[in-house]
Protein backbone atom coordinates (compact mmCIF):
# COMPACT_ATOMS: atom_id res chain seq x y z
CA UNK A 1 0.00 0.00 0.00
CA UNK A 2 2.53 2.06 0.77
CA UNK A 3 4.50 1.88 -2.42
CA UNK A 4 1.27 2.22 -4.04
CA UNK A 5 0.69 5.89 -3.23
CA UNK A 6 4.38 6.79 -3.08
CA UNK A 7 4.06 8.17 -6.54
CA UNK A 8 0.99 9.99 -5.79
CA UNK A 9 2.24 11.24 -2.81
CA UNK A 10 5.18 12.75 -4.23
CA UNK A 11 3.03 14.76 -6.55
CA UNK A 12 0.37 15.82 -3.96
CA UNK A 13 2.53 17.17 -1.04
CA UNK A 14 1.75 20.40 -1.97
CA UNK A 15 1.55 23.44 0.46
CA UNK A 16 -1.32 24.41 1.92
CA UNK A 17 -2.17 27.39 -0.57
CA UNK A 18 -1.40 25.25 -3.57
CA UNK A 19 -3.99 22.73 -1.80
CA UNK A 20 -6.85 25.59 -1.59
CA UNK A 21 -5.82 26.60 -5.52
CA UNK A 22 -6.68 23.58 -6.11
CA UNK A 23 -10.24 23.72 -4.83
CA UNK A 24 -10.64 26.77 -5.37
CA UNK A 25 -10.69 25.91 -9.29
CA UNK A 26 -12.48 22.87 -9.74
CA UNK A 27 -15.25 23.86 -7.03
CA UNK A 28 -15.53 26.94 -9.18
CA UNK A 29 -15.39 25.48 -12.49
CA UNK A 30 -18.49 23.15 -11.57
CA UNK A 31 -20.37 26.24 -9.98
CA UNK A 32 -20.40 28.15 -12.92
CA UNK A 33 -21.27 25.37 -15.24
CA UNK A 34 -23.43 23.37 -13.03
CA UNK A 35 -25.34 26.69 -11.77
CA UNK A 36 -25.69 27.66 -15.34
CA UNK A 37 -27.24 24.59 -15.78
CA UNK A 38 -29.39 23.76 -13.38
CA UNK A 39 -31.03 27.23 -13.59
CA UNK A 40 -32.02 26.44 -17.19
CA UNK A 41 -35.72 25.40 -15.94
CA UNK A 42 -36.28 29.18 -14.99
CA UNK A 43 -36.64 29.82 -18.22
CA UNK A 44 -38.71 26.75 -19.80
CA UNK A 45 -42.05 28.16 -19.75
CA UNK A 46 -40.53 31.80 -21.37
CA UNK A 47 -39.20 29.12 -24.00
CA UNK A 48 -42.48 27.84 -24.46
CA UNK A 49 -44.51 30.56 -25.16
CA UNK A 50 -41.42 32.11 -27.56
CA UNK A 51 -40.90 28.95 -29.48
CA UNK A 52 -45.28 27.86 -29.33
CA UNK A 53 -43.80 23.63 -29.00
CA UNK A 54 -45.46 22.57 -26.00
CA UNK A 55 -43.64 21.71 -22.83
CA UNK A 56 -43.43 18.16 -23.61
CA UNK A 57 -41.32 18.85 -27.09
CA UNK A 58 -39.02 21.47 -25.07
CA UNK A 59 -39.24 18.70 -22.39
CA UNK A 60 -37.56 16.45 -24.41
CA UNK A 61 -34.82 18.66 -25.01
CA UNK A 62 -33.72 19.40 -21.75
CA UNK A 63 -34.20 15.71 -21.20
CA UNK A 64 -31.46 15.01 -24.54
CA UNK A 65 -29.03 17.12 -22.12
CA UNK A 66 -29.10 14.91 -19.20
CA UNK A 67 -28.44 12.07 -21.14
CA UNK A 68 -25.92 13.46 -23.19
CA UNK A 69 -24.12 15.12 -19.94
CA UNK A 70 -23.71 11.67 -19.23
CA UNK A 71 -22.82 10.40 -22.07
CA UNK A 72 -19.73 12.91 -22.49
CA UNK A 73 -18.07 12.21 -19.22
CA UNK A 74 -17.01 8.18 -19.70
CA UNK A 75 -14.93 9.92 -22.80
CA UNK A 76 -13.76 13.02 -21.20
CA UNK A 77 -13.06 11.32 -18.08
CA UNK A 78 -10.90 8.92 -20.28
CA UNK A 79 -9.13 11.25 -22.65
CA UNK A 80 -8.73 13.80 -19.16
CA UNK A 81 -6.88 10.05 -17.74
CA UNK A 82 -4.30 10.35 -20.63
CA UNK A 83 -3.68 13.38 -22.21
CA UNK A 84 -4.70 16.08 -19.56
CA UNK A 85 -8.02 17.41 -17.63
CA UNK A 86 -6.98 20.98 -18.56
CA UNK A 87 -7.50 20.53 -22.48
CA UNK A 88 -10.51 19.21 -21.70
CA UNK A 89 -11.94 21.49 -19.43
CA UNK A 90 -11.52 24.10 -22.19
CA UNK A 91 -13.62 22.55 -24.86
CA UNK A 92 -16.11 22.40 -22.33
CA UNK A 93 -16.48 25.53 -20.80
CA UNK A 94 -16.17 26.78 -24.49
CA UNK A 95 -19.22 24.86 -25.43
CA UNK A 96 -21.43 25.19 -22.45
CA UNK A 97 -20.77 29.40 -23.05
CA UNK A 98 -21.74 28.56 -27.20
CA UNK A 99 -25.01 26.54 -26.33
CA UNK A 100 -26.15 28.71 -23.67
CA UNK A 101 -25.84 32.05 -25.70
CA UNK A 102 -27.52 30.39 -29.04
CA UNK A 103 -30.44 28.97 -27.38
CA UNK A 104 -32.54 31.45 -27.33
CA UNK A 105 -32.08 31.75 -31.14
CA UNK A 106 -33.70 27.51 -31.17
CA UNK A 107 -37.42 27.77 -32.80
CA UNK A 108 -37.36 24.28 -33.44
CA UNK A 109 -37.14 20.69 -30.86
CA UNK A 110 -34.21 19.98 -32.90
CA UNK A 111 -32.60 23.52 -32.64
CA UNK A 112 -32.93 23.25 -28.76
CA UNK A 113 -31.50 19.86 -28.53
CA UNK A 114 -28.83 20.75 -30.43
CA UNK A 115 -27.89 23.94 -27.99
CA UNK A 116 -29.39 23.53 -24.89
CA UNK A 117 -28.93 19.21 -25.31
CA UNK A 118 -25.78 18.48 -27.54
CA UNK A 119 -23.27 21.74 -26.88
CA UNK A 120 -24.00 22.58 -23.34
CA UNK A 121 -25.19 19.33 -21.42
CA UNK A 122 -22.01 18.07 -23.57
CA UNK A 123 -19.61 20.48 -22.45
CA UNK A 124 -20.64 20.86 -18.71
CA UNK A 125 -20.25 16.93 -19.03
CA UNK A 126 -16.37 18.22 -20.31
CA UNK A 127 -15.71 20.02 -17.39
CA UNK A 128 -18.02 18.14 -15.03
CA UNK A 129 -18.03 16.10 -11.86
CA UNK A 130 -16.35 12.85 -13.19
CA UNK A 131 -13.14 15.40 -15.10
CA UNK A 132 -13.06 17.48 -12.28
CA UNK A 133 -13.34 15.23 -9.41
CA UNK A 134 -10.55 12.85 -10.73
CA UNK A 135 -8.57 15.53 -11.17
CA UNK A 136 -9.09 16.63 -7.28
CA UNK A 137 -8.36 13.37 -6.04
CA UNK A 138 -4.91 13.04 -8.06
CA UNK A 139 -3.75 16.58 -7.10
CA UNK A 140 -4.40 16.24 -3.10
CA UNK A 141 -3.42 14.05 -0.37
CA UNK A 142 -4.95 10.82 -0.12
CA UNK A 143 -6.42 11.60 3.48
CA UNK A 144 -7.92 14.87 2.24
CA UNK A 145 -9.90 13.51 -0.48
CA UNK A 146 -13.33 12.92 1.03
CA UNK A 147 -13.41 16.78 2.39
CA UNK A 148 -12.11 18.14 -0.87
CA UNK A 149 -14.82 15.78 -3.12
CA UNK A 150 -17.60 17.71 -0.68
CA UNK A 151 -15.82 21.07 -1.39
CA UNK A 152 -15.86 20.79 -4.91
CA UNK A 153 -19.31 19.20 -5.02
CA UNK A 154 -20.14 22.08 -2.18
CA UNK A 155 -19.23 24.34 -5.73
CA UNK A 156 -21.78 23.37 -7.81
CA UNK A 157 -24.57 23.49 -5.49
CA UNK A 158 -22.88 27.45 -4.61
CA UNK A 159 -23.52 28.23 -8.45
CA UNK A 160 -26.70 26.84 -8.30
CA UNK A 161 -27.49 29.25 -5.10
CA UNK A 162 -26.06 32.39 -6.96
CA UNK A 163 -26.95 31.90 -10.70
CA UNK A 164 -30.78 31.55 -9.74
CA UNK A 165 -31.20 34.93 -8.07
CA UNK A 166 -28.54 35.90 -11.04
CA UNK A 167 -30.98 34.53 -13.86
CA UNK A 168 -34.31 35.91 -12.28
CA UNK A 169 -32.46 39.80 -11.72
CA UNK A 170 -31.41 39.69 -15.37
CA UNK A 171 -34.66 38.37 -16.68
CA UNK A 172 -36.58 40.90 -14.97
CA UNK A 173 -33.93 43.75 -16.27
CA UNK A 174 -32.79 42.59 -19.30
CA UNK A 175 -35.94 39.83 -20.89
CA UNK A 176 -35.44 36.12 -20.60
CA UNK A 177 -33.20 35.91 -23.87
CA UNK A 178 -30.54 38.62 -22.69
CA UNK A 179 -30.79 37.13 -19.46
CA UNK A 180 -29.89 33.44 -20.36
CA UNK A 181 -26.79 34.76 -23.24
CA UNK A 182 -25.17 36.66 -20.05
CA UNK A 183 -25.21 32.99 -18.27
CA UNK A 184 -23.73 32.02 -21.15
CA UNK A 185 -20.81 34.88 -21.13
CA UNK A 186 -20.56 34.10 -17.30
CA UNK A 187 -19.51 30.70 -17.52
CA UNK A 188 -16.45 32.05 -19.41
CA UNK A 189 -15.05 32.75 -15.79
CA UNK A 190 -14.38 29.33 -15.07
CA UNK A 191 -11.44 29.32 -18.13
CA UNK A 192 -8.17 29.76 -15.17
CA UNK A 193 -9.28 26.11 -13.48
CA UNK A 194 -7.74 25.01 -17.01
CA UNK A 195 -4.56 26.28 -16.24
CA UNK A 196 -4.38 25.22 -12.67
CA UNK A 197 -5.81 21.59 -13.55
CA UNK A 198 -3.71 20.39 -16.07
CA UNK A 199 -2.17 17.58 -15.89
CA UNK A 200 -3.35 13.63 -16.19
CA UNK A 201 -3.03 10.19 -14.19
CA UNK A 202 -1.35 7.99 -16.87
CA UNK A 203 1.93 8.68 -15.51
CA UNK A 204 1.51 8.14 -11.97
CA UNK A 205 -0.13 5.15 -12.38
CA UNK A 206 2.44 3.89 -14.68
CA UNK A 207 4.92 4.82 -11.50
CA UNK A 208 2.48 3.13 -8.77
CA UNK A 209 1.99 0.02 -11.10
CA UNK A 210 6.23 -0.02 -11.53
CA UNK A 211 6.73 0.49 -8.01
CA UNK A 212 4.09 -2.02 -6.39
CA UNK A 213 5.04 -4.74 -9.42
CA UNK A 214 1.51 -4.76 -10.49
CA UNK A 215 0.11 -4.34 -13.78
CA UNK A 216 -1.02 -1.32 -14.98
CA UNK A 217 -4.81 -1.61 -16.31
CA UNK A 218 -5.52 -0.07 -19.72
CA UNK A 219 -9.03 1.19 -20.41
CA UNK A 220 -11.14 -1.49 -21.69
CA UNK A 221 -9.14 -4.00 -18.98
CA UNK A 222 -10.49 -1.28 -15.92
CA UNK A 223 -14.16 -0.72 -17.56
CA UNK A 224 -14.51 -4.86 -17.52
CA UNK A 225 -13.07 -5.07 -14.20
CA UNK A 226 -15.41 -2.50 -13.14
CA UNK A 227 -18.29 -4.37 -14.97
CA UNK A 228 -17.74 -7.06 -13.66
CA UNK A 229 -17.49 -6.41 -10.34
CA UNK A 230 -21.17 -6.32 -8.50
CA UNK A 231 -20.70 -3.70 -5.96
CA UNK A 232 -19.66 -1.37 -8.58
CA UNK A 233 -23.14 -2.14 -10.92
CA UNK A 234 -25.11 -1.65 -7.45
CA UNK A 235 -23.60 1.92 -6.95
CA UNK A 236 -24.54 2.99 -10.74
CA UNK A 237 -28.02 1.83 -10.50
CA UNK A 238 -28.54 3.52 -7.06
CA UNK A 239 -26.92 6.87 -8.70
CA UNK A 240 -29.54 6.68 -11.93
CA UNK A 241 -32.20 7.21 -9.07
CA UNK A 242 -30.34 10.33 -7.83
CA UNK A 243 -30.40 11.13 -11.49
CA UNK A 244 -34.11 11.42 -11.73
CA UNK A 245 -34.84 12.92 -8.76
CA UNK A 246 -31.94 15.77 -9.82
CA UNK A 247 -33.60 16.52 -12.95
CA UNK A 248 -36.54 16.25 -12.72
CA UNK A 249 -36.53 18.81 -9.57
CA UNK A 250 -34.24 21.19 -11.40
CA UNK A 251 -36.26 20.76 -14.72
CA UNK A 252 -40.05 21.34 -13.16
CA UNK A 253 -39.54 22.22 -9.61
CA UNK A 254 -40.29 25.79 -10.87
CA UNK A 255 -43.68 24.67 -13.06
CA UNK A 256 -44.98 22.18 -9.92
CA UNK A 257 -44.62 25.55 -7.87
CA UNK A 258 -46.43 27.48 -10.45
CA UNK A 259 -49.02 24.52 -10.77
CA UNK A 260 -49.85 25.18 -7.21
CA UNK A 261 -50.69 28.58 -7.63
CA UNK A 262 -47.80 30.25 -6.54
CA UNK A 263 -45.40 33.16 -7.38
CA UNK A 264 -43.02 32.46 -10.02
CA UNK A 265 -40.13 33.70 -7.93
CA UNK A 266 -41.06 31.23 -5.13
CA UNK A 267 -39.30 28.73 -7.91
CA UNK A 268 -36.49 31.09 -8.74
CA UNK A 269 -36.09 31.01 -4.68
CA UNK A 270 -36.74 27.27 -4.32
CA UNK A 271 -34.14 26.28 -7.03
CA UNK A 272 -31.72 28.75 -4.97
CA UNK A 273 -32.22 27.40 -1.46
CA UNK A 274 -31.56 23.82 -3.09
CA UNK A 275 -28.37 24.91 -4.02
CA UNK A 276 -27.69 26.76 -0.69
CA UNK A 277 -28.52 23.67 1.58
CA UNK A 278 -26.69 21.34 -0.85
CA UNK A 279 -23.39 23.45 -0.17
CA UNK A 280 -23.93 22.34 3.89
CA UNK A 281 -25.01 18.67 2.81
CA UNK A 282 -21.92 18.01 0.26
CA UNK A 283 -19.43 19.27 3.06
CA UNK A 284 -21.05 17.05 5.52
CA UNK A 285 -20.74 14.46 3.36
CA UNK A 286 -17.05 14.93 2.61
CA UNK A 287 -16.44 14.86 6.02
CA UNK A 288 -18.36 11.95 7.10
CA UNK A 289 -16.99 9.58 4.25
CA UNK A 290 -14.43 9.67 6.90
CA UNK A 291 -15.80 8.41 9.47
CA UNK A 292 -18.77 6.06 8.16
CA UNK A 293 -19.35 4.01 5.46
CA UNK A 294 -20.41 5.36 2.64
CA UNK A 295 -22.90 2.74 1.28
CA UNK A 296 -25.00 3.13 4.77
CA UNK A 297 -24.04 7.10 3.83
CA UNK A 298 -26.11 7.11 0.40
CA UNK A 299 -28.86 4.49 1.62
CA UNK A 300 -29.91 7.29 4.78
CA UNK A 301 -29.34 9.61 1.59
CA UNK A 302 -32.44 8.14 -0.86
CA UNK A 303 -34.38 7.30 2.51
CA UNK A 304 -34.39 10.75 3.57
CA UNK A 305 -35.42 11.84 -0.04
CA UNK A 306 -38.21 9.54 -0.32
CA UNK A 307 -39.91 10.42 3.17
CA UNK A 308 -39.44 14.06 2.32
CA UNK A 309 -41.31 13.76 -1.21
CA UNK A 310 -44.10 12.30 0.85
CA UNK A 311 -44.57 14.41 3.11
CA UNK A 312 -44.61 17.48 0.53
CA UNK A 313 -47.28 15.64 -1.09
CA UNK A 314 -49.23 15.92 1.98
CA UNK A 315 -48.60 19.56 2.90
CA UNK A 316 -50.17 22.44 2.29
CA UNK A 317 -48.55 24.00 -0.58
CA UNK A 318 -47.50 27.35 1.07
CA UNK A 319 -44.75 29.03 -0.05
CA UNK A 320 -42.97 28.58 3.33
CA UNK A 321 -43.40 24.38 2.82
CA UNK A 322 -41.98 24.86 -0.68
CA UNK A 323 -39.02 26.56 1.02
CA UNK A 324 -38.18 24.04 3.80
CA UNK A 325 -39.17 21.07 0.89
CA UNK A 326 -36.28 22.81 -1.22
CA UNK A 327 -33.66 23.03 1.55
CA UNK A 328 -34.46 19.33 3.04
CA UNK A 329 -34.08 18.00 -0.53
CA UNK A 330 -30.72 20.75 -1.24
CA UNK A 331 -29.28 18.42 1.85
CA UNK A 332 -29.43 15.85 -0.08
CA UNK A 333 -29.47 16.67 -3.77
CA UNK A 334 -26.33 16.24 -4.83
CA UNK A 335 -24.83 14.58 -1.34
CA UNK A 336 -24.27 11.56 -3.24
CA UNK A 337 -21.48 13.13 -5.06
CA UNK A 338 -19.04 12.67 -2.47
CA UNK A 339 -19.65 9.21 -1.32
CA UNK A 340 -20.26 7.96 -4.93
CA UNK A 341 -16.66 8.63 -6.33
CA UNK A 342 -15.28 7.97 -2.75
CA UNK A 343 -16.50 4.39 -3.41
CA UNK A 344 -15.46 4.53 -7.07
CA UNK A 345 -11.93 5.55 -5.57
CA UNK A 346 -11.60 2.90 -2.69
CA UNK A 347 -12.58 0.18 -5.32
CA UNK A 348 -10.41 0.70 -8.16
CA UNK A 349 -7.95 3.81 -7.20
CA UNK A 350 -7.35 7.07 -8.93
CA UNK A 351 -5.61 5.73 -12.26
CA UNK A 352 -8.99 5.06 -14.25
CA UNK A 353 -11.40 7.18 -12.05
CA UNK A 354 -12.19 10.27 -14.00
CA UNK A 355 -13.39 7.34 -16.80
CA UNK A 356 -15.00 4.80 -14.06
CA UNK A 357 -16.61 7.64 -12.27
CA UNK A 358 -17.74 8.82 -15.90
CA UNK A 359 -19.58 5.54 -16.51
CA UNK A 360 -21.72 6.12 -12.99
CA UNK A 361 -22.71 9.44 -13.87
CA UNK A 362 -23.88 7.98 -17.13
CA UNK A 363 -26.42 6.08 -15.01
CA UNK A 364 -26.83 8.89 -13.33
CA UNK A 365 -27.72 11.10 -16.08
CA UNK A 366 -30.05 7.88 -17.62
CA UNK A 367 -32.15 8.33 -14.80
CA UNK A 368 -32.02 12.40 -15.60
CA UNK A 369 -33.03 11.86 -18.65
CA UNK A 370 -36.50 10.02 -17.79
CA UNK A 371 -36.92 12.56 -14.55
CA UNK A 372 -36.98 15.74 -17.12
CA UNK A 373 -38.69 14.18 -19.89
CA UNK A 374 -41.43 12.14 -17.78
CA UNK A 375 -42.22 15.58 -15.70
CA UNK A 376 -43.65 17.25 -18.80
CA UNK A 377 -44.96 14.51 -20.78
CA UNK A 378 -47.31 13.28 -17.86
CA UNK A 379 -47.95 16.80 -17.17
CA UNK A 380 -49.26 17.33 -20.10
CA UNK A 381 -51.06 13.98 -19.93
CA UNK A 382 -52.95 14.65 -16.79
CA UNK A 383 -52.59 18.06 -15.69
CA UNK A 384 -50.34 16.99 -12.83
CA UNK A 385 -46.88 16.19 -11.44
CA UNK A 386 -48.37 13.60 -8.86
CA UNK A 387 -47.98 10.70 -10.74
CA UNK A 388 -43.79 11.31 -10.80
CA UNK A 389 -44.02 11.97 -7.87
CA UNK A 390 -45.03 8.62 -6.77
CA UNK A 391 -42.24 7.10 -9.06
CA UNK A 392 -39.81 8.97 -7.26
CA UNK A 393 -41.18 7.53 -4.03
CA UNK A 394 -40.55 4.04 -5.00
CA UNK A 395 -37.13 4.96 -6.41
CA UNK A 396 -36.03 6.42 -3.77
CA UNK A 397 -36.82 3.23 -1.34
CA UNK A 398 -35.43 0.88 -3.68
CA UNK A 399 -31.92 3.24 -4.29
CA UNK A 400 -31.52 3.32 -0.53
CA UNK A 401 -32.10 -0.69 -0.26
CA UNK A 402 -29.54 -1.31 -3.42
CA UNK A 403 -27.20 0.47 -1.91
CA UNK A 404 -27.07 -1.79 1.01
CA UNK A 405 -24.72 -4.84 -0.17
CA UNK A 406 -22.19 -2.60 -1.27
CA UNK A 407 -18.47 -3.97 -0.05
CA UNK A 408 -16.00 -1.07 0.33
CA UNK A 409 -12.80 -2.64 -0.32
CA UNK A 410 -10.05 -2.05 -2.60
CA UNK A 411 -10.12 -4.58 -5.30
CA UNK A 412 -6.71 -6.86 -6.40
CA UNK A 413 -5.44 -6.02 -9.37
CA UNK A 414 -2.88 -8.91 -11.73
CA UNK A 415 0.72 -8.67 -11.11
CA UNK A 416 3.06 -7.51 -13.55
CA UNK A 417 4.50 -10.17 -16.12
CA UNK A 418 8.64 -10.38 -15.40
CA UNK A 419 10.58 -8.88 -18.10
Amino acid sequence: MTNNNAPQAKTTSTAPLALWLVLLAAAGAFALTMGTRQTMGLFLSALNTSTALGIGSISLAFAFGQLWWGLTQPFAGAVADRIGTGRVILLGVALVALGTFITPYMTTTAGLIFAIGVLAAGGAGMAGPSVLMAATARLVPASKRGLASGIVNAGGSFGQFVMAPIAISLTAAVGWASAMQWLGVLVLLALPAVWVLKGNSNALAAQAAAASGQKALTAREAIGQALATPSYRYLAVGFLVCGFHVAFLATHLPGVIAACGLAPEVGGWALAVIGLFNIVGSLAMGWAVGRWRMKSLLALLYATRGLAVLVFLFAPKTPMVVLIFAAVMGVTFLSTVPPTAGLVAKMFGTANMAMLFGIVMLSHQVGGFFGAYLGGTVFQATGSYDWVWYIDIVLAVGAALINLPIREARLARPAASAA
